[in-house]
């Protein structure tokens, strides 16, 4: 049983590094593309804030951990998670190899379902739950395409407002606000992402009996975030050329907006408890900011590729999960 939690442990932990160097993107893509940070300092930076972020906050943990099913009452609860983990690995890797911004929270969220009624039932779901944070996940684009709009039109009236500027002068000094931006988006990120893998650390955790309640462990928390900072310091070079340069040409003011936007919307969903996509929160950014400068300016081809990812990760995770969990454990 020790032996197992380890793999548990090992397999959550290897899933929070990928998540670092498969979301790194989301965080600074805007920076490195105005060049408002290096590459080597924006993920330097990342990483520590990842790090920061992760440590700080346990309510996402908390609602993964048992929301969408309920580890005290599920028997066979380290195989679900297992299967859980080696399924959100896959999907992961596929989609960062194709250099496709997918999101790691939804292949997690299908992919715990998926489990879940291969191992102990559709009963054992916790709909209610589930469509909850699913709801959360589908929302978030929408607000953040809104909120990113919104945010840059106001930015632009602000500036305009200040008086006539030089674009070379206020590109400079949006440059400067994009080094907190990003910084703040780095946070965000950690605050959010990095406690899924502690809530299914956590889960796996009650099922074997090694914990008594749905509290995270402090070792938990340092290990998540050790692990997400290490992958977030390696960086994922193919999704920052996608969300970087192939949806819209970044300026350094939307690109400022964009990150803002993305804060706030992930800051909201961390104290509500909601694990949100921060992939999908901040292209929702960045395609919603680039629509009020030039609606036509957005490659909306490689836009359409990326929603299609979107739409099919929830119920392709759920449907390589299912599969795991019979391969591996369905003949016990």
């Amino acid at each position: 049983m020790v032996t197992f939690i380890i793999i548990i442990v090992a397999l959550a932990l290897l899933f929070d590094f990928i998540n670092g160097f498969h979301d790194t993107a989301n965080a600074i893509a805007t920076a490195v593309s105005t060049k408002a940070l290096s590459p080597r300092v924006a993920i330097l930076m990342a990483a520590v804030l990842n790090f920061v972020g992760a440590i700080l906050f346990d309510g996402v943990a908390k609602n993964v951990g048992g929301s969408i099913a309920d580890p005290f009452h599920i028997s066979n609860g380290m195989e679900i998670i297992t299967a859980t983990l080696i399924s959100a690995i896959a999907w992961n890797l596929i989609t960062w190899y194709f250099g496709i911004p997918s999101s790691s929270s939804h292949t997690l969220i299908g992919s715990l379902a998926g489990a879940v009624i291969a191992g102990a039932g559709m009963d054992a779901l916790h709909w209610g739950g589930f469509q909850k944070i699913v709801l959360g996940l589908i929302l978030s684009p929408f607000l953040a395409f809104g909120l990113g709009f919104l945010m840059l039109v106001l930015i632009r009236y602000l500036v305009k407002l200040l008086g006539n500027r030089s674009p070379g002068k206020v590109n400079r000094n949006f440059r400067l606000l994009q080094i907190v931006s990003a910084g703040l988006q780095s946070f965000s990120h950690g605050a959010n992402d990095a406690q899924k893998a502690m809530g299914i650390i956590v889960f796996a955790l009650v099922a074997g009996n090694f914990h008594s309640d749905m509290s995270v462990p402090i070792w938990v928390k340092l290990a998540a975030a050790t692990s997400m900072a290490l992958g977030t310091s390696i960086g994922g070079w193919k999704i920052i050329e996608t969300v970087s340069r192939k949806i819209i040409k970044i300026e350094p003011m939307n690109g400022f907006a964009s990150d803002l936007t993305s804060t706030v919307i992930l800051q909201s969903g961390t104290a509500l408890g909601l694990p949100l996509s921060t992939t999908h929160v901040i292209t929702s950014s960045i395609i919603g900011t680039g629509s009020a400068i030039r609606y036509k300016s957005i490659n909306w081809g490689v836009v359409g590729k990326m929603v299609m990812t979107w739409v099919i990760t929830i119920p392709i995770s759920i449907a390589i999960a299912y599969v795991v969990y019979q391969l591996i454990f369905g003949w016990f």
